[in-house]
């Protein structure tokens, strides 16, 4: 009894037909976005300048706001829909646009890039270089919900997060500064992300339109083929991403020991203080770097303190390399630690400046999202008003 009364609940809090628009709109909204011609492709084409522009400027706002405008999404979810309605040539014709999309993104990055007088590497281009199986999870996920906020009545601010959350322009923009500089890890590795998010968001779509069984264009037996294609391309595109988190955990994992090394060892020394350290790995050889301020410490004592490396898991290739004053060199640490503070403190109140400035652009962000939503919403009420 307990049984059928759980199963009960999970249909009525799971059941997808009651906010469900009719199938024909629902295809409606997504074919409607899926050519790049005319509007859409100058719409895209002011995209890709805002976000090269936020890339260059490390503006996480206005990157969040090419988000926002880009229309990338659009022959993506048609790509998802076409293979879940067994739709052929709905899938080619969103393939060559997805394509063209992609061409005219890349120059227009490139030309960008080439034509700005800022070539550094900031942290934002420098996020998109390295894809994880977390974008891959974050693209799944982000796909799946862009496919039931379409086919649903209540669509709310599902669309606008999802455009946020998938982030398909600023991978395509950081592969057309590595294009631009001729850096191919950026070109390679910002490529890879915008590939992954395409790949995953594209199957989110086919799940969701399977789970919310839109009718079939074609028969089963025609898309048997495009099945078998879509699982191959899946493990392809995932496999390299795998390997990737393996190697950051791996990272996280020895930075983790290598930190409680130091600061286990290094903190409790009372007349020698700790200034700085870093793992140094190549080709030849890897080793932890520390720099050392006050009293020196014999090589007898330094070689004790690296016996202590392989407690903390520490691999024994790994050897200690220490930065310190001779023996007759008296260093004031107050006066030194009190120029690093006020340095630290500088670089804070930059930091913080640099913050409440992002935070204006984002509050301005998402005032005009707020008023994109309030009018999609207004038209959306009037729709239904007319059709009642």
């Amino acid at each position: 009894m307990l049984i059928f009364q759980i199963r009960r609940l999970i249909r009525e809090y799971f059941d997808l037909d009651k906010d469900k628009v009719e199938n024909t709109e629902a295809v409606g909204a997504i074919v409607q976005g899926v050519q790049f011609k005319g509007m859409n492709l100058l719409i895209l084409i002011c995209a890709v300048f805002i976000a090269s522009l936020g890339l260059n400027m490390n503006s996480t706002a206005v990157i969040i706001g090419a988000m926002l405008i880009s229309p990338l999404m659009g022959p993506i979810m048609g790509i998802g829909l076409g293979f879940g309605i067994h739709d052929m040539p709905l899938i080619r014709r969103c393939a060559i646009n997805l394509i063209v999309a992609t061409i005219f993104a890349l120059i227009t990055s490139c030309v960008y890039f080439l034509l700005s007088p800022i070539n550094d590497a900031r942290s934002e281009l420098l996020a998109r270089t390295q894809p994880t199986i977390y974008d891959v999870l974050i693209a799944f996920f982000g796909g799946f919900a862009g496919i039931i906020a379409t086919c649903s009545k209540s669509k709310g601010n599902i669309l606008p997060g999802v455009a946020i959350a998938t982030a398909l322009m600023p991978p395509l923009c950081t592969a057309g500064y590595g294009l631009a500089t001729l850096q191919w890890n950026f070109l390679a590795g910002a490529f890879y992300l915008f590939v992954i998010n395409a790949v995953y968001i594209g199957l989110a779509t086919w799940l969701g339109v399977f789970i919310l069984k839109l009718p079939k264009v074609e028969a089963e037996w025609q898309m048997r083929r495009q099945k078998t294609w879509i699982v191959a391309i899946m493990i392809i595109v995932l496999t390299p991403s795998i390997f990737t988190t393996v190697g950051i955990i791996q990272d996280n994992v020895r930075d983790a020991h290598v930190r409680a090394f130091v600061h286990g060892e290094f903190d409790k020394m009372e007349k020698t203080q700790l200034m700085s350290y870093k793992y140094v790995e190549n080709d030849s050889n890897r080793y932890i770097e520390v720099a050392l301020l006050g009293e020196p410490l014999d090589d007898h004592k330094v070689d004790i303190i690296a016996a202590c490396m392989k407690a903390y898991n520490i691999p024994s290739d790994c050897k200690l390399k220490v930065i310190q004053g001779s023996a007759n060199q008296e260093a004031d640490i107050a006066q030194v630690s009190g120029t690093i503070v006020q340095t630290m403190i500088q670089a804070y109140q930059e930091q913080i400046l640099s913050l409440k400035q992002e935070n204006d652009s984002l509050k301005h962000v998402i005032s005009e999202l707020q008023d994109y939503i309030s009018v999609k919403l207004s038209k959306y009420d009037d729709m239904v008003e007319e059709e009642e």
